[in-house]
């Protein structure tokens, strides 16, 4: 699963706690932590909450890109 890579590169590049994150997108704490270790991945809905959050495309997070 590439989209837990690209959740913690995208969240440490912006010096962000897993804990604001998952307040930001509205999730809780694990959450995050389960996607960063690919225990699970997110449902579309935060999929779409992550890229806006970003300001990158799903499309990227899904590795379907790479920019």
């Amino acid at each position: 699963m590439l989209i837990g890579q690209r959740i913690k590169e995208l969240r440490l590049e912006k010096g962000i706690s897993q804990k604001r994150l998952a307040d930001a997108i509205g999730v809780d704490k694990r959450a995050v932590i389960f996607w960063e270790q690919e225990v699970n991945e997110p449902k579309a809905t935060y999929i779409r909450n992550l890229a806006e959050y970003f300001g990158c495309s799903a499309d990227y997070l899904l590795g379907l890109t790479d920019a």
